[in-house]
């Protein structure tokens, strides 16, 4: 009687503990970037208290990724070493190696109690890991009384490109060493695996080079201005101080080179030259033609553009190419910069190089007549060829910007396609590598929504437009295209939240170009997913863009009335507007179609809404700002693209 007794009670236990792991519901990740295979299953692994972590890896890189999961968990208040649990998460790398996954791809499968994680290689762990965290509901900690399972799943996921990157620019403004950590750190969350680290321009040299103490302790700071940069920031005054500013020392450098290793990201240094080098002829005047002192730009106006890239500077900002004296100051930096920075190419920068002091000097003039140099563009090939010879003597690879193709491009140089795809194509027909940065596409300095709620500056990049990004330009052989990467200009950013907002999302629409298969690309999945991890950023209190949920305001003349359409691109949403100066306008009119915009002093008044609910910034633009907006509206039409 007593067995019977037992059995029944177990039985009972039994049934209450299933009952209770039917109720549990299981998290629907939303995965970025999207893998290659993702199968969805009805299992669900419940996330228990302790779990038994089976890591079967010697290789001490994929330790370390091991070790940065392990940290996830444990902040998620789970414990690894229960190795009597029923739920285990086992890691290994392949004793043979898997052909179609590569070196940084992964199979990933979820049952109902075990997480499988395999690999060739300890890139593909890590990024299996990344995805694995993105299973996880967003600020998840464990709670007894709160269980969480994650969504049963067979994933098998590799890169289409192998440089998947993000340029952060530290000279216009200075980021600490824990700044610079945590834009990678949220960079590897998406698999973005190569961060270009722009260190030197004409507003300030941020690496210690030791053998040229003087750049950083003149280059390395500047006058303090605050607002636009631009004429309405005054040069510096006669005596004032440069207090603006910092630098990385080489034990700063070799921690965040380190910090970024730790989260599979190779840092491709710029020392961008020959032009944007203010500051250091700041500190060394001497390596320019005029050799007249110069100050670290503070941002103030010191060039006039005329378009088309026409510009003229101002100031002299360019080192001297036809002193040999250059080159060995060069060779000091690029010394210092390879034994620092252990990844495969130095990226010389390059771009915008002003000819004009060069093609007004008699002793340039001279040189170039003696090594038969026809123009001052040869004149910039003969001094990337000779950069490139540097670059290379330290055992490492060159990368420049796509000016570094006029002239003649050198012997194994890589290209950065900035201005367009047009340098890239022509890159790869010549045989090099090239790297896709299309101003167009991936330039994350440009304003991302309405004027009436951004800063506006010279050009405009919606997330539509970046993920409507191919990189393979028809007929060129995508085996010469090494991958891409989004460039942060920071002249208008000042502090790492506001790069966040100007990164994110956007840097999520470039991680899908360069990770995911061409054909798996979907925009309604995409922008979908997209609003699920603004909730990740919500949670760990990171600014991020929503201008994508805000109505895309456009104006037209038709039969002399101003006529204005509304639209938006997120999933099952509706807009609401008002034009009578009336607000909110989610208590307006339902937006169905173009209508007129009257005469008068009033303002329209447009807000996206998603069930009722505003999701999206309320916009309010006044009428003569719609009138211009007839005027320019090729400007408008870029964020319908």
């Amino acid at each position: 009687m007593k067995r019977i007794l037992f059995i029944l009670i177990s039985l009972t236990i039994l049934s209450c503990a299933q009952q209770e792991e039917k109720n549990i519901d299981a998290y629907e990740p939303s995965i970025i970037p999207q893998p290659v295979t993702y199968e969805s299953t009805d299992d669900t692994f419940v996330i228990s208290k302790n779990i038994n972590l089976d890591v079967k890896v010697e290789d001490d890189q994929a330790q370390t990724y091991v070790n940065g999961f392990i940290d996830f968990l444990t902040s998620a208040a789970i414990s690894t070493n229960a190795s009597t649990s029923d739920n285990t998460i086992s890691i290994n790398l392949n004793e043979t190696e898997k052909e179609a996954i590569g070196s940084e791809g992964y199979d990933l499968e979820i049952t109902k109690n075990s997480i499988s994680l395999s690999a060739n290689k300890a890139a593909g762990i890590f990024n299996g890991l990344q995805t694995l965290k993105q299973f996880f509901p967003v600020g998840f900690k464990y709670d007894e009384t709160n269980k969480i399972a994650l969504k049963g799943a067979n994933i098998s996921d590799y890169p289409r490109f192998a440089w998947r990157g993000l340029m952060l620019d530290v000279s216009r403004h200075f980021f600490s060493v824990e700044d610079v950590k945590s834009y990678i750190d949220k960079m590897s969350h998406y698999k973005l695996n190569t961060f270009h680290w722009h260190l030197t321009d004409d507003q300030g040299w941020r690496i210690e080079i030791k053998s040229l103490p003087k750049l950083t302790e003149i280059g390395a700071w500047r006058v303090e201005r605050h607002g636009r940069f631009g004429s309405s920031r005054p040069y510096p005054k006669p005596g004032e101080k440069a207090t603006y500013g910092g630098f990385y020392t080489h034990e700063q450098i070799k921690d965040i080179v380190q910090y970024a290793s730790d989260r599979n990201i190779t840092i491709v240094p710029e020392i961008d030259m020959p032009g944007h080098m203010m500051a250091a002829l700041a500190a060394y005047p001497e390596m320019s033609v005029k050799k007249e002192k110069k100050f670290v730009a503070p941002g103030s106006k010191f060039s006039e553009w005329y378009g088309n890239g026409k510009f003229k500077m101002l100031i002299e900002n360019t080192l001297n190419p036809a002193d040999e004296k250059v080159y060995e100051f060069i060779d000091k930096i690029f010394t210092e910069v390879a034994e620092l920075f252990p990844g495969e190419y130095i990226h010389m920068g390059g771009d915008e190089a002003y000819h004009g002091y060069w093609e007004a000097d008699p002793t340039v003039r001279s040189f170039m007549k003696k090594n038969g140099i026809k123009d001052s563009h040869e004149l910039q090939s003969y001094f990337v060829k000779r950069v490139e010879k540097i670059i290379s003597s330290k055992g490492k690879k060159t990368i420049g910007w796509d000016e570094i193709l006029e002239g003649g491009l050198a012997d194994g140089a890589a290209v950065m396609s900035w201005r367009g795809i047009a340098g890239g194509i022509e890159a790869a027909k010549l045989g090099h590598n090239v790297v896709m940065s299309p101003t167009t596409f991936v330039y994350l300095d440009y304003t991302q929504g309405d004027y009436s709620v951004e800063n506006k500056i010279y050009a405009d990049l919606s997330l539509e437009k970046t993920y409507s990004f191919e990189p393979v330009p028809e007929g060129i052989d995508a085996k010469y295209i090494l991958g891409g990467q989004g460039n942060l200009w920071t002249e208008v950013v000042p502090n790492l939240q506001y790069a966040y907002y100007m990164t994110y999302p956007r840097a999520f629409a470039i991680s899908e170009t360069f990770w995911s298969p061409k054909e798996k690309k979907n925009w309604e999945s995409f922008i979908d997913r997209t609003e699920a991890h603004f909730a990740r950023f919500d949670t760990e209190n990171n600014n991020i863009s929503k201008a994508v949920l805000d109505p895309i305001v456009r104006t037209y003349t038709e039969d002399g009335k101003m006529m204005c359409t509304l639209v938006n691109n997120a999933t099952g949403t509706d807009i609401y507007y008002t034009i009578d100066n009336t607000y909110p306008a989610k208590f307006g009119t339902k937006y169905t179609g173009a209508f007129e915009v009257p005469k008068g002093s009033l303002s329209l008044h447009t807000q996206t809404v998603r069930n009722g609910k505003a999701i999206g910034r309320q916009l309010k633009i006044k009428r003569e700002d719609l009138t211009k907006r007839v005027e320019r509206k090729e400007r408008v039409l870029i964020a319908e693209d």
